[in-house]
């Protein structure tokens, strides 16, 4: 099934469309790629299902075709992609990867962008190519020599009209929002569960959704180093840095009740581990937090806040991007219970080494306030901190009237 991004077709049954798949079939994420490609008298299309651009819904659902046979009234149903169908700039027509005769799905002759460079391939092949199998270094160059070449008259006649048209129903301000709030969805799918229902701070981000009963119960024998810290301990640790300022400051007041303590110790454990765990790059160990992490708690890092990759012909677990996001959010979370939901944001972002509006933009998609207050002593030279409480009524998410600068293009 195909969508295409600059409007509808007047006559969709006069449309061809030509398939390409990767021939390496052993990779287990290559044999999926396919390449879609389709051709009018105006413009050339393109859709993929991999890469930066793949629709966001094939990831999020399933979709499936059904045949009716009308004469026995029975559906048979087959497994489908969305493909997005992009029209291609450059000016040329899409003759790239040259499909092996007759057998279909058509295979992709190359698998590399170097088999493509020895084949001898045309400069619309190697695009194509680097789309396909280029490092991201070599995708981003792609991407900028294609926005240097905007303003042919391909692009004119054929995506002007339709832009304007989306613009004139909708407005400036409105489409500007609207990538705001894509921003904010798009971060809102690796926060912690959110219930807005809740009657109480403490069931809008649920413990147990940070921590399961069988999770929280194996903390015990690792967080009990910290139920027993004296005093001193705990000054020298703080001089070692041996965890977080967040974490070395809240053991300073760990409660007197014996259940209390126990509780935030465990908590404090978990966290610290939590941003340790973040700063790592590629997972190479099976116990990437040591011995005295215990099983259940590394397999559900692992498991929840790492993406799988494959390289060098094995498949090895990655801290993307996203996924340090994610265990951000869920370090706000476990810091709100702590805290009794008001934590400082600053020393939180500190720790995890992250800019301030990574931090903001993930505190404000959890529905924080965000506050002014003065640093706590002693850390971060007593700069100016942001306070973040989990309140009742939740805000009502809005797109951010504040937008990063763009490069002014001619």
């Amino acid at each position: 099934a195909v969508q295409f991004s600059n409007g509808r077709l007047r006559r969709p049954d006069a449309m061809r469309f030509t398939v390409y798949r990767n021939r390496d079939t052993a990779h287990p994420r290559k044999r999926h790629r396919r390449i879609l490609v389709s051709e009018t008298e105006r413009l050339s299309y393109v859709g993929n299902n991999f890469g930066s651009e793949v629709t966001k819904s094939n990831s999020l659902c399933r979709y499936f075709v059904g045949v009716l046979d009308k004469d026995s009234g029975q559906m048979e149903v087959y497994n489908a992609e969305i493909f997005n169908m992009q029209p291609l700039l450059s000016g040329r027509k899409i003759l790239c990867l040259t499909p092996d005769p007759p057998s279909f799905p058509l295979r992709c002759k190359v698998s590399s962008v170097q088999q493509c460079v020895l084949t001898g391939a045309s400069p619309a092949q190697m695009d194509l190519c680097i789309e396909a199998f280029g490092t991201s270094k070599q995708k981003r160059a792609l991407n900028s020599r294609r926005m240097n070449a905007v303003g042919n008259d391909i692009l004119n006649t054929a995506v002007a009209k339709a832009a304007a048209n989306v613009i004139d129903a909708k407005g400036v301000t409105a489409l500007i929002q609207d990538v705001a709030q894509d921003d904010v969805q798009n971060i809102s799918v690796l926060l912690p569960p959110c219930n807005e229902d809740a009657d109480k701070p403490e069931n809008v981000y649920r413990f147990e959704d940070i921590l399961s009963p069988a999770e929280y119960e194996a903390l015990r024998v690792p967080a009990a180093v910290f139920v027993n810290l004296t005093p001193e301990e705990i000054a020298k640790k703080t001089e070692e840095k041996s965890h977080c300022s967040f974490v070395l400051e809240e053991l300073k007041f760990l409660p007197a009740d014996e259940k209390r303590r126990d509780h935030k110790a465990r908590c404090l454990w978990f966290l610290d581990t939590l941003i340790k765990f973040s700063s790592l790059k590629v997972i190479k160990k099976k116990h990437p937090m040591g011995p005295e992490c215990p099983h259940i708690i590394s397999r559900k890092l692992m498991k929840n806040f790492t993406s799988l990759t494959y390289n060098n012909g094995s498949v090895q677990n990655l801290i993307s991007a996203s996924m340090k996001a994610k265990i951000t959010a869920y370090v706000i979370a476990l810091a709100l219970h702590i805290n009794n939901f008001q934590t400082d944001l600053t020393v939180l972002q500190n720790s995890m080494k992250l800019q301030e509006s990574r931090m903001m933009d993930i505190a404000k998609a959890m529905r924080l306030k965000i506050s002014k207050a003065k640093g706590l002593q002693g850390l971060e030279n007593d700069q100016n901190h942001k306070l973040g409480t989990l309140s009742l009524p939740l805000p009502v998410q809005k797109a951010s009237g504040k937008q990063r600068k763009r490069k002014k293009m001619n």
